[in-house]
């Protein structure tokens, strides 16, 4: 039976859940995209006339003994139409689509990955005329990275939405707390006065760098190609690269010949397939393969956590002000949230405790991402590579879900005005003028410029972004 997210709560996987993106089904049509993708940038290629599609030689043991091509007129349309409808039947219901990815996860131990039985489930759904196209040139690790890149930035996008209306509530939280006085506390102590604006601007300070940050490296995720150890030679063979490039072509002693400026304007580099198979996904193209040099899942990984660290420190906040004895803070409620099975006189800030649940998490799920890069070796790495999927998902899923509660607890939060006095008065009964403390009133002024400062900060950022 499949995962749905029984013991993650609030990033479960269930039909319409922000971290549903970020499931099993989801990393199957990632896949068939990039796979399908690939196929209509080829087939392009061939019906310009410019080579014919083949199968490479790949470490998963690829069908070597395919026919080399199809037919040269392939018509470029109804080749993209044909494995778009492929797509279709094998993965377009929910349904079928869980099937298919149950299959392949099991299929999927043979070889070590899932994608070695989808692309034997494809070629068999797309026929005899497109079967050598699929796959063809590529290898499983180019196939299931660009997958989670699909993946990891549609999670992404996705949280940065969220990150969005967490920014504005908690802007609006300081505007409108912006010089109201409450206890400061340091080491579990009360220290000095500060002001609610102040604190609730230290969250939207957070909110707003990791919200920047990952945005900015979700959008610079790449394509991942290379073939079967990074060396284009599959994708060079489709292109006639190595047929026109002026090495020998005649056996025993017989004379090279140069290549003709015919041959060269006729011949497409690997490179121009691979930036078109980029271009037609949405993602860049980076100066070479990274199998083995992870340097953009290290970063998504650490963006991610990012995210998780700092909306849980909105969610500590909250946790120590909802405690009774403080009461300054009341989470938003909603019918059956925070209810307790055995004492149905609580409301548990449940938002908070998943915010700060994915925030605990979060950073050894990376810490397994960066360790796995640092364990990369050779030209594809045996279990490194392998160990990072289940962190990477994981990790997203988590930052979704944090993201998607915080927005609804800062846009929901209230603040008892009352309780916040009344604890300033109690933690600091003889706050005033004194050689380490100002007065609540200068304390108020002096904080507000800073909560100014991050306001504006916010100002200008939605100022460019709009």
């Amino acid at each position: 039976m499949p995962d749905v997210g029984l013991l993650t709560p609030g990033a479960d996987l269930a039909p319409g859940s922000p971290a549903a993106r970020t499931d099993d089904v989801a990393l199957l049509r990632a896949m068939l995209r990039a796979e399908a993708a690939w196929v209509r940038v080829v087939v392009r290629h061939r019906a310009a006339g410019s080579g014919s599609a083949a199968d490479s030689d790949t470490d998963e043991g690829a069908d070597g003994g395919a026919d080399r091509g199809t037919d040269g007129d392939t018509d470029a349309g109804a080749g993209a139409a044909e494995i778009d409808a492929v797509v279709e039947r094998l993965a377009g219901a929910d349904d079928d689509a869980l099937a298919l990815a149950t299959r392949l996860a099991r299929a999927g131990a043979a070889g070590g990955n899932p994608v070695i039985p989808l692309v034997a489930a494809l070629r068999e759904a797309a026929g005899p005329r497109l079967a050598p196209v699929v796959h063809a040139g590529l290898t499983s690790q180019d196939v299931l990275d660009t997958a989670l890149v699909l993946m990891l930035r549609d999670a992404a996008h996705e949280a940065v939405g969220d990150l969005d209306r967490a920014a504005a509530a908690a802007a609006r939280l300081a505007a409108e707390h912006r010089a109201r006085p409450t206890l400061g506390r340091t080491l579990a102590q009360a220290a000095v006065p500060t002001t609610l604006g102040a604190r609730f601007a230290g969250w939207l300070q957070g909110i707003l760098a990791a919200g920047a940050f990952l945005a900015d490296v979700a959008d610079a995720l790449p394509l991942a190609y290379g073939g079967a150890a990074g060396e284009l030679s599959g994708v060079a063979e489709l292109s006639e690269v190595a047929a026109l490039s002026g090495v020998a072509e005649a056996a025993g002693g017989e004379e090279t010949r140069a290549t003709t400026a015919e041959d060269r304007g006729h011949a497409r580099p690997a490179f121009e397939l691979v930036e078109a198979w980029g271009a037609e996904l949405g993602l860049p193209v980076g100066p070479s393969p990274w199998h083995v040099t992870r340097t953009p899942v290290v970063r998504i990984s650490s963006a991610l956590a990012e995210t998780c660290v700092t909306l849980g420190k909105v969610a500590n906040d909250v946790l120590q002000a909802v405690r009774p004895g403080i009461d300054e803070l009341r989470e938003p409620a909603a019918p059956g949230r925070g209810a307790s099975s055995a004492m149905a006189h609580k409301r548990n800030p449940v938002l908070s405790v998943l915010v700060r649940r994915s925030a605990i998490a979060a950073p050894h799920l990376a810490a397994q991402v960066l360790t796995a890069a640092a364990l990369a070796v050779d030209e594809r790495s045996d279990g490194a590579w392998h160990a990072e999927w289940p962190a990477l998902q994981q990790l997203a899923r988590h930052t979704v879900g944090s993201a998607h509660a915080a927005a609804e607890l800062l846009e929901g939060l209230e603040v008892d005005a009352e309780a916040v006095a009344r604890n300033l008065r109690h933690g600091l009964p003889d706050a005033g003028p004194a050689p380490d403390v100002g007065s609540v009133l200068d304390v108020g002024a002096a904080a507000a410029v800073v909560v100014d400062r991050v306001l504006h900060q916010y100002a200008e950022q939605m100022r460019q972004g709009a």
